[in-house]
């Protein structure tokens, strides 16, 4: 890493759109506009982003929720966590992680929780390190 990698969070929307390519690392077909329209919605329900940049270049980010559920109690939900290709495996990821824990934490939420998709092993991999557990499955039903 050619910079000191410093994690900060991305608070407007055009800070967000700038970061599409790193969501179609996830999410390879989301167009730019069906981006902007989700994250206006998401915005008005608390969603936050944070980014991982080395110098000014970001190369990874998570978005987060910060709320409560009858089962957990006040959490953080990740949401989107990814790190660009050639900064994997180079400790990025667990900055963004352990950026999210203490907020959590600085929050007083009693969990965190996320989803990751069942073919990105890898990902399964890295929050099974990182001390993350299944809890239960996330179903889903396409309308």
């Amino acid at each position: 890493m050619s910079h000191t990698i410093k994690i900060t969070e991305i608070t407007d929307l055009p800070g967000m759109l700038a970061q599409h390519h790193l969501i179609r690392q996830l999410n390879p077909s989301m167009s730019l506009a069906y981006y902007e329209e989700l994250l206006q919605q998401m915005l008005q329900n608390g969603y936050r982003m944070v980014g991982a940049f080395d110098g000014s270049t970001c190369i990874g980010l998570s978005g987060f929720w910060i709320s409560a559920k009858l089962y957990s109690g006040k959490y953080l939900e990740v949401d989107n966590f990814v790190v660009t290709e050639e900064y994997r495996s180079r400790g990025v990821g667990k900055l963004l992680s352990d950026w999210m824990l203490e907020e959590a934490k600085r929050h007083n939420c009693a969990t965190v929780m996320l989803d990751a998709y069942v073919t990105n092993s890898a990902a399964h991999r890295f929050y099974f390190r990182e001390g993350f557990h299944i809890k239960s499955y996330h179903f889903f039903k396409s309308l």
